[in-house]
């Protein structure tokens, strides 16, 4: 091995163990797009998530200028990232003024000093779920060796954001289940009612005030109230307004 590729192999281990520790996926989108101007040798880089409310949100960016550039596409509804996401294929461009195609990014990504840029689709599952971004601020600025790594970055970013999202998921669950379970238990110390009639209020409650299970939870632990009701009501008001069994869906 030439110790060109051997210093590559290093490096991704090295961002291997940086992604282990990772905290969420903000902190894992945040080192890989560090990474990719540490190893690649781009100016500036990011990454853009794909969203279900929206065309995509910043993961990452190591500079403002990526940000408005992201923004600019978010706003104008076109863009490499949003061909990336879509079509899941790269977009190479060797100069990013000279092309025609999406006029509002290319005039601000001119006014910003991008020369050239370069998004790749982060997929998992054959799931685009991200677009790892490079900006240079020259152009014609990469090769194809460039291309290569950045590829190759992409696909640990799929694997470790994917990682994230599922663990940040579990987690989240976990937490959920942790905080209905100790407003059922404020329940069921208050009322002297069992675990299943005490969940049946919390349901209850919710539905009554279109509000997430979890939050209605939160509300009791941190207010010893359930929403909608006067502070601290007496057995007979609580338990009769919430004792009924939840509406079926």
């Amino acid at each position: 091995m030439d110790p060109q590729s051997r210093d590559a192999v290093e490096s991704f281990a090295q961002l291997a163990l940086k992604l282990y520790d990772a905290d969420g996926v903000i902190d894992t989108a945040g080192t890989v797009a560090d990474f990719a101007v540490e190893a690649v040798g781009c100016s500036f880089s990011g990454i853009a998530l794909a969203a279900h409310d929206g065309p995509f949100e910043i993961g990452a960016a190591t500079a403002p200028v990526v940000e408005t550039l992201y923004q600019v596409q978010a706003d104008s509804g076109e863009g490499p990232v949003l061909s990336a996401l879509a079509e899941r294929s790269a977009v190479v461009d060797h100069d990013s003024v000279s092309k025609s195609e999406w006029p509002r990014f290319r005039k601000e990504a001119a006014e910003l000093g991008i020369g050239s840029d370069l998004h790749l689709p982060i997929t998992y599952q054959e799931r685009a779920i991200g677009v790892l971004s490079l900006y240079y601020t020259e152009p014609d600025a990469y090769g194809d060796d460039d291309e290569t790594a950045a590829a190759i970055l992409a696909q640990h970013a799929g694997v470790a954001v994917a990682t994230a999202v599922h663990d940040q998921t579990i987690t989240q669950t976990v937490e959920s289940r942790r905080l209905i379970g100790q407003a059922a238990g404020i329940l069921m110390e208050r009322f002297g009612i069992d675990s299943d009639r005490a969940f049946a209020i919390l349901q209850h409650c919710s539905q009554d005030t279109n509000t997430k299970l979890r939050a209605v939870a939160q509300d009791l632990i941190d207010t010893r109230n359930l929403p909608g009701t006067r502070p601290h009501p007496p057995q007979s008001v609580a338990v009769s307004n919430y004792s009924r069994p939840p509406r079926k869906s």
